[in-house]
């Protein structure tokens, strides 16, 4: 359709408006505009759709959220151009994106333009239906095979059920109740049998199928097939008549879940998947079989927390602890918060699950909002988990080539001899990725931009991980030394020095530069970067977890949470009676939580530590980063509310520098408030120098 001749503003009575949200990434601008809707577009024009309107004397992209019969403003100008007809927009989804807007001080907009994915017209148009003379010959009947009766179980149920969160704790606790009549097929036998490993894991299943709003925090067990777990979740939330939402970190966890919800619902055509690595056109197709209730379940990454589903009864986030699950895109939010907002506004079952937990995670816990579903003793002493410091390999000559102490070393070779493969986790990818002098320790950096010195192999020159020159004529400026030694070494130096330590076996990388999916169930030695472990057929005999130290040292509120995140995500990949073997030292309160497989433990802790310190979640902070005026012209321009603390600044390369701001929870909301009012009025005047503003940011220093 052409755009609309221009025409002047006309009086409002008459011709009903549209309220418009534009397409402009301006916080002065973050309002509803009203608009009149000419007599031709009166049937296209319906809440939800994509819209092309004048503002400002140019034609922008818009959104068209709802319709009233009169407006306030004496004149309005008209829509100029409905771009699709297809609802893309639900209502749901759009308070949902007003609230996440106003919980991390940013526009509507910005939020809208995360929650709908960019459109592709071809995907909108029906798929052709094949003529008579197209389609394939039936195959002759046999009488002796009658075709098979429809099975009822593939077609969602019409009626919705009431949920009721008053009753979500006492269910929860009641674990040793009877499955409900009419439903021992969906909880039980292999729907249940996983979950009935955990003290309140078959009574939050059958909460779901009852139509209830159950809220959890799920910790794992090791070993645990956690795809397996949520596909039989979404399951029966799906077969109760409602829809599910579930989000992931990475693609290979995407593929897991697929996978597992393809099996238990015996084909791919009740629900999608959603992913950029997808393609525009894919990821839009799919996206529009979701907005028109084609499927009831839509899993993917965090964009996916915005999917529209039809009578949501039910939200999961697997590991909720990773960082991919932070938007890096205004106004940042969360995949965690996105998802419990969603589900407070359609009063939907929570399920935040990970092998470990966050202190965020148990603050929901610790308030009474959600209940914890945990492993038994029994199921967190499936595998064996032993220390190994630096000590033992110093004072154990013959491990020294392969960095591995004795513990380690034989845990390796007995999974090896049992023809199990065995799983190393590296911190640092690369060869070599940081070098110094030999003779005086002095790190090696780059003459030209002072950038760290690494080895990409052990027959290249030292080059600069920063301008990539090389430095092949490097002399030390402390002490004149020309010989570099290792300072850090990097998983592919470690395959190198494991695979001379045990000769004779396969010896396979997984990182960066190459992802491994799975690894079959023969002896190997597989090395691995955090996150990027691939799966065994069978689980691997031993996991041995190296240099501890690059994950305990971080300069990081989050560095230990952190760490055993990454230590159990490893060593849940042990086949029973398998043995993880952490290099570090056994006293450490992070290292105790892995020994016990004890994350709630360890999230109890940090919890009160933050509280009594003042940090997040028990305090909720904004982080203002930009040029020393443009920060401090937006602290001038922002209400603070009372008692809010300012703490820095901190100086950042480039002349930027960040300011933190501390609140209460209570004052949260008060906060973004003003720093999205400041950011308005800087935007209006035009202010030259963009200041990012971010709530609840993971990074603090």
């Amino acid at each position: 359709m052409p755009p609309r001749k221009r025409r002047d503003r006309q009086p409002a009575a008459g011709l009903p408006v549209a309220r418009v949200c534009v397409d402009l990434p301006l916080p002065h601008l973050d309002r509803l505009f009203d608009y009149l809707v000419p007599e031709d577009l009166d049937d296209v024009a319906r809440p939800g759709v994509r819209l092309k309107v004048r503002f400002s004397g140019q034609l922008v992209d818009a959104w068209l959220l709802e319709r009233v019969a009169d407006s306030e403003h004496p004149k309005l100008a008209y829509l100029e151009k409905v771009v699709s007809g297809e609802p893309v927009l639900s209502a749901e989804i759009a308070r949902l994106a007003r609230e996440v807007a106003d919980r991390y001080a940013g526009s509507l907009a910005d939020v809208l333009r995360l929650a709908v994915p960019p459109r592709h017209a071809a995907a909108e148009k029906p798929p052709k239906t094949p003529t008579l003379e197209e389609l394939p010959p039936s195959p002759p009947a046999d009488p002796a095979d009658p075709a098979e009766p429809a099975d009822p179980s593939r077609h969602v149920l019409q009626q919705s059920v009431a949920s009721d969160p008053l009753q979500d704790h006492a269910l929860l606790q009641n674990v040793t109740g009877t499955v409900p009549a009419g439903r021992a097929g969906r909880v039980g036998g292999a729907g249940g049998a996983g979950w009935g490993r955990y003290a309140a894991g078959e009574a939050y299943l059958r909460a779901l199928a009852d139509g209830r709003a159950p809220r959890a925090v799920w910790s794992a067990a090791p070993g645990e097939d956690w795809p397996a777990r949520l596909a039989e979740a979404i399951a029966v939330t799906v077969e109760s008549g409602r829809g599910a939402v579930a989000v992931v970190a990475d693609a290979r966890d995407l593929d897991r879940l697929d996978e597992a919800l393809t099996v238990r619902f015996g084909g791919g055509d009740r629900h999608v998947a959603l992913s950029a690595a997808l393609g525009p056109a894919e990821r839009y197709r799919r996206f529009l079989r979701a907005s028109r209730g084609e499927v009831s379940a839509v899993i993917g990454n965090r964009a996916s927390a915005f999917a529209p589903v039809a009578a949501l009864g039910f939200v999961a986030i697997w590991d909720d602890g990773d960082d991919l699950h932070s938007e890096q895109r205004s106004p940042y939010p969360h995949a965690r918060q996105t998802l419990l907002n969603r589900a407070q506004l359609a009063e939907a079952a929570v399920l935040v699950a990970g092998f470990t937990r966050t202190a965020e995670g148990q603050q929901l816990v610790e308030s009474g909002w959600a209940r914890e579903i945990n492993p038994g003793r029994d199921e967190a002493r499936r595998i064996v988990v032993q220390t190994a410091d630096d000590r033992q390999l110093a004072r154990d000559p013959a491990a020294v080539s392969a960095r591995l102490p004795s513990v380690a070393w034989e845990a390796a070779r007995e999974s090896l001899r049992a023809g199990a493969p065995v799983l190393v986790q590296v911190p640092r990818r690369g060869y070599l990725p940081s070098v110094a002098c030999q003779d005086c320790r002095e790190r090696a950096r780059c003459p030209h931009c002072a950038g760290p010195l690494a080895l990409t192999s052990s027959q290249s020159i030292a080059e600069c991980r920063w301008c990539a020159r090389p430095a092949g004529g490097y002399t030390c400026p402390r002490c004149g030394g020309r010989r570099l030694r290792a300072s850090v070494t990097g998983v592919r130096r470690t395959a190198e020095e494991m695979g001379r330590a045990l000769p004779g076996y396969t010896v396979r990388t997984s990182g960066r530069d190459g992802v491994l999916p799975t690894v079959t169930n023969e002896p190997a030695l597989v090395l691995a970067t955090p996150g990027a472990e691939p799966v065994a057929e069978g689980g691997y005999g031993a996991v041995l977890l190296l240099d501890t130290w690059a994950l305990l040292t971080r300069a990081d509120l989050r560095a230990g949470e952190e760490a055993l995140r990454r230590w159990m995500n490893a060593a849940a990949l042990a086949r029973p009676g398998g043995r993880v073997i952490v290099v570090a030292d056994g006293s450490l309160v992070v290292v105790q939580a892995l020994m016990r497989w004890d994350a709630a433990w360890l999230a109890a802790r940090e919890l009160a530590e933050r509280r009594e310190l003042g940090f997040p979640p028990a305090a909720r902070f904004a982080s203002l980063t930009g040029t020393p005026a443009a920060v401090a012209e937006q602290l001038a321009a922002t209400r603070l509310p009372t008692g809010a603390d300012l703490l820095g600044p901190i100086e950042l390369p480039d002349g930027q520098e960040r300011m933190l701001v501390r609140v209460t929870r209570s004052h949260a909301a008060e906060l973004a408030a003003a720093l999205h009012a400041a950011a308005g009025v800087r935007s209006a005047r035009k202010a030259p120098d963009a200041v990012r503003v971010q709530m609840d940011p993971l990074e603090l220093l």
